[in-house]
């Protein structure tokens, strides 16, 4: 799993270039501290050389002074210039990690269900927030001090080998033998971290799941078996970050021992040069101040190799999400607006991914909604009903038939404007914490009060929306807290009325509902379904009396299908015998 070279290289560039302006202040900030922390043991060599021999031949007569004024300044400038470095390195950081997360998350949206289904949102935030805030040091320390670091690193070997070659070479040497020690310990450790990483993901997916199911769990006298699946992936956890922290720790061991090798050899070094004469006492102090000098970019380097292989890990996790095609292809085809269209299954046959190849989930479906008309759909679970929904806004396409909406197949069609004119209303409706006004217009701002008011007028919701304490800024909490079902409903009806679809389609909208909440429904469904086509899935025969069509499914095969005051005169009519048996009154 190792990356190559490029793929760094390009991440870099894709995100890196609409900042150019930030990394160029990062880079002179950055180089101008180099050179300072380069240039400033020169003028302390000069005051020792000076101290110790008596004499200033290095300087003008009378420019100590001006050295400590120097050295002091020089001094107070590397901290304003490190502390720039920092400040622009974490800007174009947050910028650009900001930037990544969001094609991430565009890419995860693109993506079809059965992506989704695969996949936990745990799992999919773990990899969005977590693996992305790794990357964090990526752009900013990691060039900081990997970059930097190993600019300082040749400076300080180049001013080595002018003070005197012998110690130049010899702590090049040093260095790189040191520097291939390291690079050559990290590799080892980029697949614990990537496995750690993986982990991380299931844990947080195990744990959204089950926190948004804790009705359920706890009603059920589940939670035991939930505290066995943590304790498990726990279990599991714990042994692959030992292994990748021990990895990370032979790396650190390695960089002391070879710190502390190298001050051996500058302190030896200089003894050596200074007892020969080869050298002042003041170079003496540079050669050991440069070889500790050397030792910090050699540490930095280190820590951030050892963070790169977590950057590694999850750059491959980000590279293998972001590789992830989705199955549906974008068209850029057009619709023709309008208030009504029909609708048409000719022949369709699909299977979801992963299905047996011998199994369908929709045989050969075949029927028809005239423009206006609304059809019912009936069947038992699992016969189909909703994913005739889900093929209708192209959430999957089929594997063969054709579906069209109007005149036109839907396929060729862009999926945002075949969407805009479909409008759906399930029982499970998303809510968001904000108020009743974003959650309405999924937070478009272009949707004025007036339009909102109006498409609730239209539905008979006024008198609902002045019961709220704000009206429409009305806040909704966590899991839309102190709505019930049926006004979640209500909210949702809405939604679709401000999109104006030309076709409705409401899956076991009503299932759910009192009485009384239902019956206001429904009065509510008759206004948005006018001048409408409509597509009514439901298991509750009295939902479908405003059907003119009624289709009735059995694993995925369409079992009876035709008018519906036709189908309730047959008696021997699949659905007038559903009625018989519900006693429902034939309307």
């Amino acid at each position: 799993m190792q990356i190559p070279l490029q793929q760094y290289g390009a991440l870099l560039a894709n995100y890196l270039k609409p900042q150019w302006g930030a990394v160029v202040s990062l880079t002179i900030a950055l180089l101008t501290s180099i050179a300072l922390q380069i240039i400033n043991p020169q003028i302390l060599s000069y005051f020792i050389d000076t101290i110790f021999t008596g004499s200033e031949a290095r300087f003008p007569q009378g420019s100590l002074p001006w050295a400590a004024i120097a050295f002091s300044a020089i001094a107070l400038l590397t901290q304003v210039f490190s502390l720039s470095a920092t400040y622009w390195g974490e800007t174009v950081a947050w910028t650009a990690t900001n930037a990544l997360r969001s094609d991430l998350v565009a890419h995860c949206l693109q993506l079809d269900l059965s992506f989704h289904k695969a996949h936990t949102p745990g799992e999919l935030l773990e990899r969005v927030d977590g693996d992305v805030n790794a990357l964090s040091r990526f752009f900013s320390q990691l060039v900081i001090h990997v970059f930097g670091n190993g600019i300082l690193l040749i400076g300080i070997l180049v001013v080595l080998w002018f003070e005197n070659p012998f110690a130049g070479a010899s702590l090049t040497l040093f260095a790189g033998v040191a520097l291939s020690v390291l690079v050559g310990l990290r590799s080892g450790a980029i697949a614990p971290w990537a496995e750690y990483r993986q982990i991380s993901a299931e844990f947080y997916g195990t744990l959204g799941e089950q926190i948004s199911g804790r009705e359920d769990l706890c009603a059920n006298g589940a939670v035991p078996y939930v505290m066995y699946r943590f304790h498990a992936l726990l279990q599991r956890w714990l042994p692959v970050y030992h292994k990748a922290r021990f990895a990370s720790t032979v790396l650190w061991f390695s960089s002391v021992g070879l710190f502390t090798l190298g001050n051996a050899i500058a302190l030896a070094l200089s003894a050596y040069l200074w007892k020969q004469n080869a050298i002042t006492i003041g170079t003496a102090y540079l050669i050991f101040h440069y070889t500790n000098l050397l030792s910090q970019p050699i540490e930095r380097i280190r820590e951030e190799l050892e963070q790169l292989q977590q950057v590694e890990a999850s750059i491959y996790r980000i590279r293998e999400l972001l590789s992830i095609q989705p199955r549906l292809k974008e068209r850029g085809g057009a619709l023709r607006p309008a208030t009504a269209c029909a609708v048409t299954f000719e022949n369709v046959y699909f299977r979801y991914q992963g299905q047996n190849p011998d199994e369908w989930t929709l045989q050969n479906v075949s029927f028809s909604v005239a423009p206006g008309q609304v059809l019912g759909i009936l069947g038992r679970t699992g016969s189909g009903k909703s994913t005739i929904a889900r093929l209708l806004l192209r959430f999957y396409d089929i594997q063969s038939g054709e579906i069209r909406l109007g005149d036109s197949a839907i396929a060729p069609y862009c999926l945002s404007q075949l969407r805009q004119r479909i409008g759906l209303v399930t029982q499970d409706v998303q809510l968001f914490q904000a108020s009743v006004r974003d959650n309405l217009t999924f937070f478009d701002p272009h949707i004025s009060d007036t339009v909102i008011l109006e498409a609730m007028e239209t539905l008979l919701l006024s008198p609902w929306l002045k019961s709220l304490p704000n009206g429409l800024n009305t806040q909704l909490g966590a899991e839309s807290s102190g709505l019930s079902a049926g006004q979640a409903q209500l909210l949702a009806l809405v939604r679709v009325l401000l999109k104006n679809p030309s076709l409705v389609i409401l899956d076991e909208a009503s299932s759910r509902l009192d009485p009384q909440t239902e019956a206001f429904l429904e009065r509510a469904i008759d206004r948005l379904l006018s001048n409408r086509t409509g597509i009514i899935i439901a298991h509750r025969l009295q939902t479908l009396k405003r059907a003119d069509r009624i289709l009735i499914l059995d694993q995925g095969k369409v079992v009876e299908s035709g008018d519906r005051q036709t189908l309730v005169s047959q008696s021997q009519s699949q659905f007038a015998q559903l009625l018989n048996a519900q006693t429902i009154e034939r309307p």
